[in-house]
Formats: C-alpha cells, sequence, structure tokens
C-alpha cells in the first residue's frame, strides 16, 4: 500500500512539479509503537505519578483512567519474591522506571524489617521483566542512577558488574536502556549493539539556578565553573562552553596505598584555574555520596576569595547525613546545593534551607512520549538551545 501511494505521489510530481515541493506537504508524524505502560517499581510511585500525569495533560486523557500499570513483587518470610503484574502484557510498549538506590522501601524477611539494597532493587526489576514474559511489544528501563554504575571498569582483579548488569538486562528482552549523567558513559561498550541512552540534566539545573538565585550573573566577569575532579571534566566543560564561562579543576591527591570504606583515601586536593576572586562559582559533579570531597573543595575555594558557591550534582545520596552540610551553609561555605528527584530524596533534605529539588519529572515524561510515537530523541538529549534560550530571556529581564 504504502509502495503505491509512493508512486502515485512520484508520477504527479512528474506531472504538476517538484518532488521537494511535494515531499514538504508530507506530514510524517509517528504512530505509538505500542499501548503506553508506564510500570512503577517499589519506591518510585511519586516520580512515575508525576510523569502520568503529564503524558495524560499532552494526550488528553481523563483523569480517572492510568498509563501507570500496576506490578508488585511480594515476598514469602524467607525474603525471596516473585514479580505479578497485575495488567496484560502483550502488545504493551513498556517503560519501567526503577530507583536502584531508594533505602526507604522495606520489605520482612524472617520477622525483620529489613531496607531494600540496590542489589535487592535490581533483582526486583529483573523479576518484573520476567513476568512480561516475552509478550511486550518493547521494554524500555529508565533507571536514572546506573546500578553499580561505579564500579565500570576493571583496574585489579575485580568484577565489572555495571557491565553484567547491562548484559543480563538484554538478555532478558530489554530493548532499550536509559539513564541520566553516568558516573562514566563509557560502560556502553557492554552492550554496542543495544540502546542505551546517557541523560544530562543540564537544563533544568540552570533553570533551578535562575529561579532560586534571582541575582546571580552567568558571565566571565561573574561566575566560573568549576570541576572537583579530573573525571569530572566533561560534563563541566559542558556547561562553560554552554554558558561561556570559564572552567577550573581540582585534582584529587590519593593514597593508593591503603584503602577506606572501599577507597583510597584523598589525601589533598589542588586547584588548576584562574582567579576566582570575587565570584561566584558553579561546583559540578554527577553525585554527592559523603559529600566530604565537595565540601573540602568548597572550604578551599572559599579561601581563595570566592563570593558563593553553588552545588550541582544529579544524585544527592547524603551516605552520612546532613549535618557537614548544615554546619558549612552556616558558616557560609556553601550557599546552595541542586539536587534531582531521580532519586529518593529524605524529609528532613527537602526541608533544608540550602537545598534545592530540580524536578525532572516533566522531562521523562518528554522522552517517554516521544519514544512511545516512535520518534528521536536526539533533540532532548542535547539541550544547549533550550539553555541559550532561557539564559537570553533572564538576561533580557
Amino acid at each position: 500500500m504504502l509502495k503505491e501511494v509512493w508512486y502515485y505521489i512520484h508520477i504527479e510530481n512528474l506531472i504538476y512539479g517538484s518532488e521537494e515541493l511535494w515531499m514538504s506537504n508530507i506530514d510524517f508524524k509517528h504512530t505509538p509503537y505500542g499501548d503506553l505502560a508506564i510500570v512503577s517499581m517499589k519506591g518510585c510511585e511519586e516520580i512515575s505519578s508525576k510523569v502520568d500525569y503529564y503524558l495524560k495533560q499532552w494526550r488528553n486523557i481523563p483523569e480517572d483512567e492510568s498509563f501507570v500499570v500496576g506490578a508488585n513483587c511480594p515476598r514469602f518470610g524467607t525474603g525471596e519474591a516473585k514479580a505479578v503484574l497485575n495488567h496484560t502484557a502483550r502488545g504493551l510498549d513498556a517503560f519501567i522506571i526503577c530507583d536502584c538506590f531508594n533505602y526507604n522501601v522495606t520489605y520482612k524477611m524472617y520477622g525483620q524489617t529489613v531496607p531494600m539494597s540496590p542489589d535487592d532493587h535490581f533483582q526486583d526489576l529483573k523479576r518484573v521483566i520476567a513476568a512480561f514474559g516475552g509478550k511486550a511489544r518493547r521494554i524500555t528501563v529508565i533507571m536514572p542512577m546506573l546500578y553499580e554504575g561505579r564500579q565500570h571498569r576493571r583496574t585489579t582483579r575485580e568484577s565489572m558488574d555495571c557491565a553484567m548488569a547491562l548484559q543480563e538486562l538484554i538478555a532478558m528482552g530489554v530493548k532499550n536502556i536509559i539513564t541520566f549523567d553516568a558516573h562514566d558513559p563509557r560502560v556502553n561498550n557492554a552492550i554496542p549493539l543495544d540502546g542505551f541512552d546517557n541523560v544530562q540534566a543540564a537544563y533544568q539545573m540552570i533553570k533551578a539556578l535562575l529561579k532560586s538565585v534571582p541575582d546571580v550573573k552567568l558571565d566571565k566577569e561573574h561566575t566560573m565553573v568549576v570541576s572537583p575532579d579530573e573525571g569530572g571534566m566533561g560534563r563541566c566543560i559542558y556547561y562553560s562552553s554552554v554558558l561561556g564561562l570559564d572552567l577550573g579543576m581540582f585534582y584529587k591527591r590519593r593514597n593508593y596505598s591503603i584503602v577506606v570504606n572501599g577507597r583510597n583515601p584523598i589525601e589533598a586536593h589542588e586547584f588548576l584555574g584562574n582567579d576566582i576572586t570575587g565570584k561566584d562559582l558553579v561546583l559540578v559533579d554527577d553525585m554527592i555520596s559523603s559529600g566530604d570531597s565537595m565540601l573540602d573543595i568548597a572550604k578551599k575555594l572559599k579561601e581563595k576569595g570566592a563570593r558563593r558557591i553553588f552545588v550541582f550534582a544529579t544524585f544527592g545520596l547524603f551516605v552520612e547525613g546532613l549535618d557537614k552540610f548544615d554546619e558549612y551553609y552556616k558558616n557560609g561555605m556553601i550557599d546552595k546545593v541542586f539536587t534531582t528527584n531521580l532519586i529518593y530524596q529524605t524529609p528532613e533534605l527537602l526541608s533544608r534551607e540550602w537545598y534545592v529539588n530540580v524536578n525532572m519529572s516533566k522531562y521523562i515524561a518528554l522522552l517517554v512520549d516521544t519514544l512511545n510515537n516512535d520518534n528521536s530523541i536526539s533533540s532532548l538529549l542535547d539541550p544547549a538551545d533550550r539553555i541559550k534560550k532561557i539564559v537570553a530571556k533572564y538576561d533580557a529581564n
């Protein structure tokens, strides 16, 4: 049928005009790949409901209907589990949202309440994929913080957990994996023939900065981007080039002769860059774990004459609590900390005066809507034009 349509269009072009004219009048809107389904893993109910809200608004779906498909993983007394999908799987274009780092989710094992570890979350994810039984038209996993993303390369006789996890998901039938600000996106070399999209939160971070700090000036005279280590230079180069700002970097000097808490301790931070006296500084990293290195860097920058310090981190883990950040904020060492809602955030964190929550729900909904309609997300993965427009609008006001 499509060949016949093209044949008649081609004949009429030859008679009445150029192919370019006719092609410009053809609307190549894609139809949905399959029936859209959002599967929310445990701990992702809030962000999934927000994604569902935007999708219903854009598609004019009644409030009492939903794209969210019920799935749960009941556990036996021993801690063993199974996945149950409360919906037909056949023909679905399924998007599974999974937060492997939500320690607020618990289960009972031998009468004890046990918080779910990243391993538990990943195992439940595989159970849900298995529950589809190969009947879904396509399965996409949205895993904002990549499971085992920090164990992405081999430096000695050790496991490569992230690579193995990606290969497991693909072997189970997952067609595409979407993650945000991967610790090292080169880990996608483990699945070179399959879909892996690494999404950045740069636009949303800058938007949140302009909204929460109305007097910030994003120019070379007043603001500078700083990378806390050499490994994060890539994302910092992006910020500095898009915003037209100077770039500085800290070099971590580690003691490789000993291991403390699974890592080589940092002995000192050395700064490489131009004079920062009187400038606002944007510290950019993929995550805040304990926060020790970030706070140490902030203190050193203040000693060098920095005016204000804003911390950008896609994922705020805060594994050692918030007391250190409270102390540094009180002493004027940091001014604002920006992290996203892509992983679990405690009520205590959300209540802090120094904290700014960057909402990514609408962005995820846009990715899902675009992919479900079988369109390209290339323009969504590079927000440079949108960043320049919002900064220009901010400067004009």
